[in-house]
């Protein structure tokens, strides 16, 4: 097809009310493309955006009629299956069918890709680069996978702006394209923040989901740069400097100081500079900006002036509530490698202060009897441990029954405290000694409904 996404003005995206496909079409419909969406659930925040931009499907599930001839393009989101019917009616037209990563990069083509991938900390180093390029006025477009404080939309994308930063997950692209998300992207510079096994139900074994950060390191072309965790093993394994041609980059954390709970990064020349996030991961993460933002033109003195007002990915250690004596916070954290991250970054910021943290067992590989192991001593920093889960969200999931006692055998802590109805574990939260302690709630779900403003409320309001 000769026309490129930018050019296309008809477009029906399957799966509308996802997260990064919502973005997508409110940011295809401010470009002024005709953009028709469907799904058979959209939840908020995604019903009400969509609806303000008159993009709400006007029903929901999945209508063959949908997908007309002439028509320049559909896309298809990841929550569809292969045999949907108007995925099957798009085909049998012979309609192109985009996933949302060939989408991004055939509307980036011109552009210079600036792809972040890794298991942790992609959304945090995304959103660090953005904010810096931002601050600077500079001109580019982006893909990321969270809402940032600033930014409208998670998704831009322009004809003018020479660069786009994406967020380089490593999941599947499409029902129909099994090939990992970050495969398509053809990065000139790439990121790999570290590798720690996940998608237990993509890739089975800790050797299969590895090969795919490989493909990605070697998809770096001549001239390109690959930037990395150069103190993490598993991204040793496929980051050996191969390619001549290539710039390898290795980074560890930012050296700093905490004083009274503060974290200040120390630049060359024994500059302090307060920075509003914390923990190691979050200092690694900064480093994989800097040297990002150095391949983009922006100076070191430049750099720490744009990330002091930096106040983090939403869900990602975000503030719900501060007291006197206590602080509360969530995080998007589920994997064995971002909950132990965590968990420790916020004990050590906060060591005088006894840590409460709650983790939801809820993606696919974490509640999987198979991959629980790898859980063990990742929730160890923590004074209280709480681990709660839903066993409905097994049955949804076809996974087999989970004993509280084979989670709390997974963990290898004795004390660690195990729930599987969120009104108990509310209860058993409120029951507890505030004063001078903090709250740490980490999941990718909501624990089911359980209302954190109220909960927050309650543990800050002082004793």
């Amino acid at each position: 097809m000769a026309s490129t996404p930018v050019s296309l003005q008809r477009l029906h995206l399957i799966a509308v009310g996802g997260s990064i496909m919502h973005n997508l079409a409110l940011a295809l419909h401010r470009r002024g493309a005709e953009v028709t969406g469907s799904d058979d659930e959209i939840f908020e925040p995604a019903r009400g955006r969509l609806a303000a931009a008159g993009l709400l499907p006007a029903q929901e599930g999945w209508d063959p009629s949908n997908v007309t001839a002439d028509l320049d393009a559909v896309i298809v989101g990841m929550h569809a299956r292969a045999d949907n019917p108007e995925l099957l009616r798009a085909q049998e037209l012979g309609l192109r069918v985009y996933s949302f990563p060939e989408f991004i990069y055939e509307a980036s083509k011109d552009k210079q890709r600036i792809v972040i991938g890794g298991s942790h900390g992609k959304t945090s180093i995304t959103s660090l680069i953005l904010h810096v390029l931002r601050h600077h006025k500079r001109e580019f477009d982006y893909a990321v996978g969270a809402q940032l404080e600033g930014f409208d939309l998670m998704v831009k994308l322009t004809e003018d702006a020479p660069i786009i930063i994406i967020e380089g997950d490593e999941y599947l692209s499409s029902p129909i394209d099994r090939r990992p998300k970050f495969h398509l992207y053809q990065h000139h510079i790439g990121v790999i923040s570290g590798i720690s096994w996940d998608h237990i139900n993509v890739f089975p074994t800790e050797d299969d989901y590895r090969e795919q950060f490989k493909i990605f390191a070697d998809m770096t072309p001549k001239a390109g740069a690959l930037i990395y965790d150069q103190d993490d093993e598993q991204v040793q394994l496929v980051t050996v400097p191969t390619n001549p041609d290539v710039e390898y980059i290795g980074y560890g954390p930012h050296e700093h100081i905490i004083r009274n709970g503060k974290t200040f990064l120390l630049t060359k020349k024994d500059e302090e500079v307060p920075v509003q996030v914390f923990g190691e991961h979050n200092l690694r993460n900064i480093s994989a900006a800097k040297e990002v933002c150095k391949q983009l033109g922006i100076k070191g003195k430049d750099f720490y002036e744009a990330i002091t007002t930096f106040k983090g990915a939403a869900r990602r250690l975000e503030l719900v509530r501060a007291g006197d004596n206590s602080l509360v916070y969530k995080d998007f954290a589920h994997a064995p490698s971002k909950l132990k991250a965590t968990a420790t970054a916020f004990k050590q910021q906060y060591p005088q202060r006894k840590l409460v943290a709650c983790l939801e067992l809820h993606t696919f590989s974490s509640l999987n009897p198979a991959f629980l192991p790898q859980y063990a001593h990742t929730f160890d920093a923590p004074d209280v441990a709480v681990v709660y889960f839903n066993p409905h969200v097994l049955e949804h999931k076809r996974l087999p029954p989970l004993a509280p006692e084979q989670v709390a055998a997974a963990f290898e802590r004795s004390d660690l405290q195990v729930f599987t109805d969120s009104k108990a574990l509310a209860a058993f939260l409120q029951e507890q000694n505030w004063h001078n302690a903090n709250l740490l709630m980490m999941s990718s779900g909501t624990f089911d409904g359980l209302d954190l403003a109220q909960l927050a409320a309650e543990v800050t309001k002082g004793i």
